[in-house]
């Protein structure tokens, strides 16, 4: 797989081009079969957890106010990109997966490098750069509905919103936004480069083909909770500003 990273980033900076049609079919593909649960996923996650089960106890010592404060460490930090990468790998990834391993088991592959066609510039390359582009995109879009949610559970409370996004604004900062938005598009590099090996070392039929899926589901969530916790302490670890709960 470290192979296989390094060759794909290569072939995606030198030149010929040829993968632009297949760029753009992949990203348009990604995103129509994620948008939906994504969204559907975050907003009921943080309306559920961090949203009306923590809205209680505050109500209780009257710090409703503190919500969204507390919603920087849920929607931004934790929820949005674990459920964006969780989401991207069990839709796209065994996609990808499936595809390239029937490709491999009809012999396909094989059959592009004897004709002198590269199967990484042409068949990696582009579901590598847009899963990483997508995945990056629909953090954003996992944050907005993720506050979202908890917008929704101040109001169910009949609560102001006033101090929600007074302490959302006082505890959020520019850092936590784009670490998010970066990891996540690591996360999509880590989830398409899994795939797209066990797709393409995929054998045994069709059989074979269905354990190179669920591999590779499994291989990249834990890839992806590694890397998590990798990037977040050092992350943390060089910015102290973000250990403190204002």
């Amino acid at each position: 797989m470290i192979i296989l990273t390094a060759r794909t980033m290569v072939s995606a900076l030198r030149p010929p081009y040829p993968y632009g049609e297949e760029l753009v079919e992949q990203f348009a593909f990604t995103l129509r079969l994620c948008w939906l649960p994504l969204l559907i996923s975050t907003f009921a996650l943080n309306l559920g957890a961090p949203g009306l089960q923590a809205a209680g106890p505050l109500q209780v010592f009257g710090a409703l106010d503190r919500l969204g404060g507390f919603f920087v460490l849920t929607a931004i930090r934790w929820i949005g990109p674990i459920v964006t990468a969780v989401v991207v790998g069990g839709v796209a990834g065994t996609a990808i997966t499936a595809d390239l391993g029937a490709r491999k088991i009809r012999e396909e592959l094989d059959a592009l490098q004897v004709l002198g066609v590269d199967p990484i510039k042409n068949l990696v390359v582009p579901r590598f750069v847009a899963l990483v582009v997508v995945t990056a995109l629909l953090d954003v879009f996992a944050i907005v509905f993720g506050l979202l949610a908890g917008i929704a559970a101040e109001l169910i409370y009949h609560q102001s919103l006033g101090g929600f996004f007074a302490t959302l604004f006082l505890q959020a900062s520019a850092t936590d936004v784009w670490a998010s938005v970066v990891m996540c598009g690591i996360f999509g590099a880590i989830i398409a480069v899994v795939c797209c090996f066990k797709g393409m070392t995929a054998s045994g039929g069709a059989a074979g083909v269905g354990r190179a899926v669920n591999q590779a589901v499994v291989i990249s969530l834990v890839g992806v909770f590694a890397f998590n916790y990798v990037f977040t302490a050092v992350l943390l670890a060089t910015n102290p500003e973000l250990q403190t709960i204002r």
